[in-house]
């Protein structure tokens, strides 16, 4: 594991702000689309956080492996 690579600032390069923001997009889209079709509860919340988590994870595969 390359800690320095991993605990250091990525700044975008090419394309990887637009692929950031596509990838932003979708989650949005998913997260209303959760929003409205899930009780307002501790599950709807864990979902949510659990998208974000995934929304940073695809982020950082990009910057990080790049």
């Amino acid at each position: 594991m390359d800690i320095n690579n991993i605990f250091s600032y990525h700044a975008p390069k090419k394309d990887q702000p637009k692929r950031y923001e596509e990838i932003r997009g979708a989650a949005r889209i998913f997260a209303q689309i959760l929003i409205d079709n899930t009780p307002a509860s501790n599950d709807q919340d864990t979902a949510l956080r659990k998208l974000r988590e995934c929304v940073m994870f695809a982020n950082a595969s990009i910057a990080i492996n790049e």
